[in-house]
């Protein structure tokens, strides 16, 4: 079980997301650190745990306006064996470019799509090794609607990203995530390729037992990190 740990990028700070609504998003109070500054926050996160993997939202590039590229950049030279897994809402072929020259995971966030065949020409200039995010807002589903209809569609990594539960501590989406569950199980051939992580609402460490013991892969963490509310034995 992966715990992911999160950062929020929005005019050069560490946010607090909250239920996606990103007008509303504050510089983060984290027990962990002082500041909100990108790269002594996440000193800090490190501090905490070796952790292998690290999620980043661009909101300014999500939102097109502007983008934090370079601060991204840095952190993989500070952290060069840290795995980087980067939502900039990718839109084109040029932005995919620039990150993966740079060894850093694409996250496609469905959310950014504008239909099928433009998630298939991202995912092409990925080789196909992106991150989809199933991206979730009011319990709706936002993107190309095939990409719920058929896991064919899917790459290896699937995010199921409830931003109305994002810093909500109300919980992991357990019906949203099993719906995702069962939809790569109806292809039996990608039972075992297909793995789910859980983004929104998780807590403390019963929630990622819990995760864990219906089969999701790992959890992407922010508020119950700056909280304390995780026993990094877990891990």
């Amino acid at each position: 079980m992966q715990i992911i740990p999160v950062i929020d990028l929005l005019n050069g700070q560490v946010v607090h997301a909250k239920h996606g609504d990103r007008a509303s998003y504050q510089p983060i109070q984290s027990q962990l650190c002082p500041t909100s500054e990108p790269m002594a926050m996440l000193d800090a996160i490190m501090g905490l745990h070796p952790f292998k993997i690290l999620y980043i939202a661009d909101l300014n590039a999500i939102q097109n306006i502007g983008h934090h590229q370079d601060t991204i950049t840095a952190i993989k030279q500070r952290y060069p064996q840290l795995e980087l897994w980067v939502d900039a809402g990718f839109k084109d072929v040029a932005s995919i470019a620039h990150f993966r020259a740079l060894a850093i995971e694409v996250v496609l966030g469905s959310e950014s799509l504008q239909d099928i065949a433009h998630y298939q020409q991202l995912l092409a200039a990925c080789d196909h090794h992106a991150i989809l995010s199933l991206d979730f807002k009011a319990n709706q589903y936002q993107g190309p609607v095939e990409l719920m209809q058929n896991a064919d569609f899917w790459p290896s990594r699937v995010i199921a990203m409830t931003l109305s539960k994002v810093g909500s501590q109300a919980g992991p989406d357990m019906p949203q995530l099993q719906a995702i569950k069962l939809l790569a199980e109806a292809d039996k051939s990608r039972l075992q390729s297909t793995h789910i992580f859980a983004a929104g609402g998780v807590r403390h460490e019963a929630d990622i037992l819990m995760l864990q013991g219906q089969g999701i892969a790992g959890a992407l963490v922010a508020s119950a990190l700056h909280a304390g509310g995780i026993k990094l034995s877990v891990v």
